[in-house]
């Protein structure tokens, strides 16, 4: 069994110890979290493959070459042209969702970076306001 003399323990170095955490690496985290969310976003939503394929026939079984008529390879070029269309449409509005998501996370992102060194200082106030017995009016 191990026992621990809590009698050598500082304190003072565990509070600096998570204070020089939470305003060096705790901070950069938070910055290398936001940076990995936006990449799973960006893949998650597939932009750059959208982009590459803007205009490619959405889900058209057939866009090989056509041979026959005039009016069989003027049927085949209309559907692949309403096909190309569609698919530009249905990317265009998926990479704009992609973009939108990614936008809020960066707002939210640099909302909490901005406000991570103000956190501790709420968590002392809230003790201050704990021990002087203040509590809230709440009225409706």
């Amino acid at each position: 069994m191990v026992y621990y003399n809590l009698s050598s323990y500082n304190s003072d170095m565990f509070l600096v110890g998570i204070l020089s955490w939470w305003y060096g690496n705790g901070w950069f985290a938070r910055i290398q979290i936001l940076k990995r969310q936006l990449s799973f976003s960006a893949d998650f939503f597939s932009i750059g493959l959208l982009f590459s394929t803007i205009f490619a026939p959405y889900r058209q079984i057939s866009a090989g070459e056509v041979t026959g008529s005039f009016r069989d390879q003027l049927q085949a070029f209309i559907d692949r042209t309403i096909s190309r269309f569609v698919g530009a449409f249905v990317r265009i509005f998926m990479i704009i969702v992609g973009l939108i998501a990614m936008l809020l996370q960066v707002i939210f992102g640099i909302v909490v970076i901005i406000i991570w060194p103000i956190f501790p200082i709420f968590f002392v106030i809230g003790l201050i306001l704990m021990v002087i017995g203040w509590v809230p009016q709440w009225t409706i």
